[in-house]
């Protein structure tokens, strides 16, 4: 069963993000001279937002998506707030992808010409058989399912959206992981050409590229943890992080990277892009918890994007672990989540 698309509709930044969360992370990145006014670009949407890798599933036979609604796991307080989606020209026109813009519009607007095909993403580290797929592979090589998942952003806004992709377990499964390997490290592509963030230190923020993320291999295998290469049954638009990202519907939206190129099994807690540039901001958890404020903003409630204008507020309050506690909660049994942020 696949979803009708509503019409697509353009969305600014202070109709989503409070502004003082969204001033204050921008000005993390200003105090270090990442970001100027030469950043600013048109807020205007691209007529060419979906892009080409949009029409991959229109060139083949429509797959069946098998369709699973978990944007809640059964929490107390999941009805307080009806589950809408998020319509898709706001999923696809507000988006945090720094190597084209850290300004929201600036991804749908400077990702048109990226290339997606030819692509290869390589799995190694401690595996018994490394592997390497290619663009079609990832498309072919398993049963693609539609997965309904609360995103929340760590500037506490949120989304849901209908991803279209594969069980990430079901990836290092076909590696065979030995058993060294206790952390899963990945990596975005790193072509500044393409990516005109990654060779402008104010128009990418400053991060150091490549950018990089991680999970330890139980969170990783847990099967929440989506490879998503579509949204809204559609392969994915670039800006949305074509044409395959990570999806980890507990966490903050940061740890959920994008058009990836590198899976590495390693032994060792590996480096993440977030915590390297402000390590006492961005841990290597990052499990949604309403409990433990950002050092300046609260995480206790966000604003879902809805289809309201700018008067539409929609603050609700936030659940641990996003909602998913009965899937993830005893992954972290034991464990001070104050500490391990």
């Amino acid at each position: 069963m696949l979803i009708k698309i509503p019409k697509k509709s353009e969305l600014s930044e202070n109709q989503v993000t409070q502004e003082s969360v969204y001033l204050q992370r921008r000005q993390l990145l200003k105090g270090m001279g990442f970001i100027g006014a030469g950043t600013l670009l048109s807020s205007a949407l691209s007529s060419k937002a979906h892009g080409g890798v949009f029409d991959l599933f229109k060139e083949k036979e429509k797959p069946v998506f098998t369709r699973k609604d978990l944007s809640y796991s059964g929490q107390a307080g999941a009805e307080n707030f009806p589950e809408k989606l998020t319509p898709e020209g706001k999923v696809i026109s507000h988006n945090n992808f720094y190597e084209f813009g850290a300004q929201k519009h600036q991804p749908a607007e400077l990702a048109q010409g990226f290339k997606v095909n030819p692509w290869q993403l390589k799995i190694s580290g401690e595996v018994d058989k490394p592997i390497t797929l290619d663009y079609d592979q990832l498309f072919s090589t398993f049963s693609l399912e539609e997965r309904i998942y609360r995103l929340r952003c760590v500037e506490a806004w949120s989304m849901v959206i209908p991803w279209v992709g594969f069980p990430l377990a079901k990836l290092l499964k076909m590696a065979q992981p030995n058993s060294r390997a206790k952390y899963v490290a990945f990596e975005t592509l790193h072509d500044p050409e393409q990516m005109p963030g990654q060779s402008s230190r104010r128009l990418g923020g400053g991060i150091a590229y490549p950018y990089v993320e991680g999970l330890r291999i139980d969170e990783a295998m847990n099967p929440l943890t989506l490879m998503s290469v579509g949204l809204y049954g559609k392969t994915l638009p670039p800006q949305n992080g074509a044409p395959i990202r990570l999806v980890v519907p507990w966490k903050y939206g940061f740890k959920s990277i994008k058009s990836i190129v590198g899976i590495k099994l390693l032994e060792k807690e590996p480096p993440t892009t977030w915590n390297l540039l402000a390590p006492h901001e961005y841990g290597f958890y990052a499990n949604v918890n309403p409990g433990v404020a950002h050092p300046r903003w609260s995480q206790a409630s966000e604003r879902r994007i809805t289809t309201g204008g700018l008067l539409a507020r929609n603050r609700i309050e936030t659940l641990m672990f996003n909602g998913y506690g009965e899937e993830v909660a005893d992954l972290y049994k034991g464990m001070d989540l104050r500490k391990f942020y």
